[in-house]
């Protein structure tokens, strides 16, 4: 195997671009098979299947962050080991956070199953979709230790930098959910349990080969003596990454969960447009997103190597990529917005979802590049373990959204549900960007004396 990554030798603005393009490929694929069972709902079957679906959508993407945020909390201090070429550490700590993750997943899987009936009441979801949200989820969760397998893997080869495997494993994925959402929900005629049997499916599937595959490439990193399967050490420094970095990646689901009682009281037909404006959303923020993760995986191979100097100019990089895809989205969004949220609600059967849709991604779509600032911001905090301002700025992102939310949709109207969105993700970027200025994300490396 290559003794240095290319995150690592390489020069930073095409090493962060080349290492960041096939995150975000293979993250807009996840989001377009995601969002499969939206479209094919919705077209065959109707308002309200699509609106449960929506409903259930918000709920599980809690559950989805959850796997992902450990994922790229954990590998972290698999990012440092590999820069530090301290390969025996390296697999030891990817074993470690498969095992770890694995409990997770079944102990989320079993208060899924149970709870999700009380919380979807929790959230005021309106009756007449109340059976088919709750059908969703149970099917939904049986498949959860799969989808969580596959999430944590594809973090693991991101923090070996192997982009390009998550991408060719979410094409396949992708196009074999598609496939078995139009034959189950079109041709069975299964419902909304025929879309979450076709996702469960997929994300089996493709776990599974995630899993082979993996085990393959450590193979390739010679070390000497046993590999330790489970550390207490490394499992204790890895959660200390993990669970901030978990809180992040849950800022957006958790704000839409807690905010989505909120968009219940306007309705059926206004939570159905919500819900397509929010797989637009879900779809806009992937390039700031993987832009973060890579600044982030970026961040740890190179501390680990000891080239912080490194690591502030592929931070100032990563702002010429977050303005390139600020722009397109605004173009996107105030252009294209028509066609685009036509896949989900018809302007002429559905003007209340498709006006309620229309105004919330018209609206954000002039703001994504806040977020993207946030997240390349975040991702050099995480990246070097440095999380206590972290979590905080995070914590203050949530709490606005749902406050302002909460408090002044009933006064003002739904709108205020997404003016939101923009006042905490530029309250959690600037919090961050001070911190990063203090320049104390250089002392935190995890390996330096392992």
């Amino acid at each position: 195997m290559k003794k240095q990554s290319n995150l690592v030798t390489q020069a930073p603005a095409p090493a962060l671009l080349f290492f960041a393009l096939p995150m975000i490929i293979g993250n807009l694929f996840q989001q377009f098979y995601n969002m499969a069972d939206s479209i094919i709902v919705g077209n065959l079957v109707g308002e309200d299947a699509l609106a449960a679906v929506g409903a259930s959508y918000s709920f599980t993407t809690v559950f989805i962050m959850v796997a992902i945020g450990g994922g790229l909390g954990a590998s972290v201090l698999t990012s440092q080991y590999l820069g530090a070429e301290k390969y025996r550490e390296m697999k030891s700590s990817v074993y470690t956070f498969l095992i770890t993750f694995a409990a997770v997943s079944v102990v989320l899987a079993v208060f899924g199953l149970v709870a999700n009936p009380m919380i979807l009441r929790l959230l005021k979801t309106p009756e007449n979709i109340m059976e088919d949200a709750v059908l969703y989820l149970q099917i939904y969760f049986l498949g959860l230790p799969f989808m969580f397998m596959y999430n944590i893997l594809s973090s693991d080869f991101n923090a070996l930098g192997r982009s390009n495997i998550p991408l060719a494993l979410l094409i396949f994925s992708s196009v074999l959910n598609i496939g078995m959402d139009l034959w189950m929900v079109g041709g069975l005629h299964l419902g909304v349990a025929g879309a979450a049997i076709a996702t469960v499916i997929a994300q089996g599937i493709s776990a599974v080969i995630s899993l082979v595959i993996l085990l393959k490439i450590l193979r390739n990193y010679e070390t000497e003596g046993k590999v330790p399967f489970f550390r207490k050490d490394m499992f204790r420094t890895g959660t200390k990454i993990a669970i901030p970095s978990i809180i992040q990646q849950s800022i957006v689901s958790i704000g839409m969960l807690l905010t989505q009682s909120a968009v219940n009281r306007f309705g059926s037909s206004a939570l159905a447009g919500f819900s397509a404006g929010s797989r637009l959303e879900s779809i806009c923020v992937v390039p700031m997103i993987a832009t973060g993760n890579a600044v982030s995986t970026f961040t740890a191979q190179n501390l680990g190597a000891g080239k912080p100097d490194r690591i502030r100019k592929g931070y100032g990089v990563s702002y010429g990529i977050i303005i390139c895809f600020g722009a397109a989205l605004i173009l996107i969004s105030q252009l294209f917005y028509r066609p685009i949220l036509s896949a989900f609600v018809s302007e002429s059967s559905s003007p209340v979802a498709f006006q309620t849709g229309t105004a919330y991604f018209r609206f954000l779509g002039i703001f994504f590049s806040f977020l993207g600032f946030k997240a390349i911001t975040d991702g050099v905090l995480r990246g070097s373990g440095d999380m206590k301002v972290y979590m905080f700025a995070n914590l203050v992102n949530l709490g606005l959204r749902v406050a302002v939310a909460q408090l002044c949709s009933p006064i003002w109207g739904i709108e205020m549900i997404w003016y939101a969105v923009p006042i905490g993700w530029f309250a959690n970027y600037f919090i961050s960007f001070c911190w990063y200025k203090t320049g104390n994300w250089r002392k935190k490396s995890l390996v330096a004396g392992d």
